[in-house]
């Protein structure tokens, strides 16, 4: 059977949308990050002022870049099994996801990575399924 899968996403959430034989089926996951992650809990070391927030800066820089590194690992976890993908988002995350597809080497061919501003996921499914017929 099958499988294509179109994905629209940016770093608050994903929209998975499977086309088969069988139909459509869509799905969403949300990353759970804030416009902002803040870091809180950990001591303020006796550093110079300016030196301090450049600190701060990595703590939060290092917990944001966990928090995407586990949402995308969930993302990718639920593109297992598709035989041709199709990546679509406004930001960067689309282009991270794709490079992490590529570093582990998953067994999918990447039809196409676009730019698309916000879409429901009725849009989103419309433009999957257009883009897979049209391509063959």
């Amino acid at each position: 059977m099958t499988r294509n899968i179109g994905l629209w996403i940016d770093r608050k959430k994903a929209v998975i949308v499977s086309v088969s034989e069988d139909g459509v089926v869509i799905e969403q996951i949300d990353s759970g990050m804030e416009k902002h992650v803040r870091y809180r809990g950990a001591p303020r070391p006796k550093i110079p002022y300016s030196a301090q927030y450049k600190q701060g800066d990595d703590q939060i820089d290092k917990k944001f870049m966990g928090h995407l590194n586990k949402y995308y690992g969930r993302v990718i976890a639920r593109l297992r099994g598709a035989r041709n993908l199709l990546i679509l988002g406004p930001g960067e995350a689309k282009h991270e996801l794709e490079k992490r597809i590529a570093r582990e080497k998953l067994p999918v061919r990447l039809a196409g990575v676009e730019t698309a501003d916000k879409m429901t996921d009725r849009q989103i499914a419309a433009r999957v399924k257009k883009y897979f017929e049209e391509s063959g």
